[in-house]
């Protein structure tokens, strides 16, 4: 048992379960926060009543829903800006057990 309890301290299994659940928390938020607030206004500018969401053409019989796309594309920039400036903010890059 010791030694299990030596691998979750040195690997740092903890801090990754808890850095797990809270990006999933940020992911749902920064996911709300895209949905219903920054794509509606995108909408607005791109004439869509539906919101970014909505936003496709034709072509040939094929509808191409790029505001589905757009909306994956923000959703990825934000989570990842908030993640990377979050752990510089916070200084968790020196926690990490490999720098030592």
């Amino acid at each position: 048992m010791t030694d299990f309890i030596d691998f979750v301290r040195s690997q740092g299994v903890v801090g990754l379960a808890v850095g797990f659940i809270l990006g999933g928390a940020v992911s749902d938020l920064v996911k709300s926060i895209i949905e219903n607030i920054i794509n509606p206004i995108i909408g607005i500018f791109l004439n869509q009543a539906g919101g970014l969401m909505q936003a496709s053409f034709t072509v040939a019989g094929a509808t191409l829903k790029y505001g589905a796309l757009v909306n994956t594309l923000i959703n990825f920039v934000v989570v990842a800006a908030v993640v990377y400036f979050g752990v510089k903010k916070l200084k968790l890059d020196k926690l990490d057990k490999k720098g030592e």
